[in-house]
């Protein structure tokens, strides 16, 4: 039969190696990867002084060591928390760790009950756990994989029922036992389920943490950073996806290809950095009037493109010339004072066959049209 003494140094090689993994991805600035890093280093200092039972005080072997894993968990609990953005602090837990202290040293020094310390030791554990899992379960983004939440959020009710069922069993006196490192089947097997929890969370955060840089990634490769528009490569792929299914269903696509008026001239007066401000305000100013379901874009410079499914080619001209009337009317706020500017449209409708290059092409000789007519206004091809 296992050393549960050899169980616990496992899990603090698994606990040194989960720091490591961690902080190479600290100067990524992920939320809750502090939390996570800090939860490793107490769980370990915890697993050590569990380790010097009979041979170091109680206060340490026993109530420092209980009372710092349960800390740690508070802590992974909190780490995920902040990782999908959420500020409140679970004050109900930190609550919990103040009774559970309170409990250990009452059934440490003042009457010594093995049983009731493990009993009440896996209740706060079982509750961090089923509040995790949950958390996992609710808190996913809808655009992200499942795979990373619903790995830890199982781990975690997993470890939920296996702490519920080690409280019972101690706490109802199912099993005798007088210390931790007490050789015996039962407590190898709790051990071990103790041994797969530190693995088991580790994997399962540094699993978040790199689902979080593999969305930095696919943003910047698919959304403009400046103005926060799909970019061209982003745009062409999500366009040519609508143009396939309004083929197969017969429903109409307009394409607007948009060009901010005289923008050379916004950056020889006013300077390059007034010419972003204008193009970020442009960009968030389409993106708020848009309707849902249309797909904006950056195709470079100053020139913008928005696809409209189940949008014929007049009923576009309809919705960028209110567009362009809001503009023209409303004070573009965040621009230097007095800077105004326009924009120009042209629009085209798919027909049967064509491609998506073929329907820009047609909507961008339109808008030359637009400029060549005075600019500030809204063409059909």
């Amino acid at each position: 039969m296992l050393n549960p003494l050899i169980l616990l140094l496992v899990t603090v090689l698994s606990g040194a190696m989960a720091m490591a993994v961690l902080g190479s991805l600290w100067r990524a600035a992920i939320p809750g990867v502090g939390y996570w890093i800090a939860a490793n280093a107490l769980a370990i200092v915890a697993l050590l002084a569990f380790a010097l039972q009979g041979q170091a005080p109680r206060w340490l072997s026993l109530v420092a060591a209980n009372e710092l894993l349960a800390v740690a968990l508070l802590l992974v609990l909190e780490g995920c928390l902040r990782f999908l953005g959420h500020r409140a602090r679970p004050w109900l837990a930190y609550a919990g760790l103040v009774a559970v202290l309170l409990g250990i040293v009452y059934w440490t020094f003042v009457a010594p009950n093995f049983n009731a310390r493990v009993a009440l030791v896996s209740a706060y554990h079982a509750s961090l756990y089923a509040a995790l899992g949950v958390l996992m379960l609710r808190g996913r983004p809808a655009s992200r994989p499942r795979y990373s939440y619903y790995f830890l959020a199982s781990a975690a009710l997993l470890l939920c029922v296996g702490h519920t069922a080690r409280g019972l069993m101690y706490g109802f006196d199912l099993l005798v036992q007088t210390n931790l490192m007490q050789v015996s089947l039962p407590n190898t097997v709790f051990l071990a389920l103790g041994v797969l929890a530190l693995p088991f969370l580790s994997i399962g955060v540094v699993m978040l943490a790199h689902d979080r840089l593999a969305e930095r990634l696919e943003r910047l490769a698919n959304v403009d950073d400046l103005t926060g528009a799909l970019s061209r490569r982003a745009f062409l792929e999500i366009g040519g996806a609508l143009l396939n299914a309004s083929l197969r269903s017969n429903a109409p696509v307009a394409i607007a290809i948009v060009d901010i008026d005289s923008f050379k001239a916004v950056n020889d007066t006013h300077g390059h950095a007034t010419g972003d401000q204008v193009l970020a305000h442009f960009a968030a100013f389409v993106a708020r009037e848009v309707r849902v379901g249309d797909v904006f874009g950056r195709l470079g410079g100053e020139e913008f493109g928005v696809l409209c499914p189940a949008t014929t080619a007049a009923e576009a001209v309809v919705l960028f010339e209110r567009l362009r009337a809001r503009l023209a009317t409303g004070a573009p706020a965040g621009l230097p004072r007095g800077l105004r500017y326009t924009f120009s449209v042209g629009v085209d409708q798919l027909r049967r066959g064509e491609s998506l290059a073929q329907l820009m092409a047609r909507a961008d000789r339109a808008l030359y049209a637009a400029k060549a007519a005075g600019r500030d206004r809204v063409m059909a091809a």
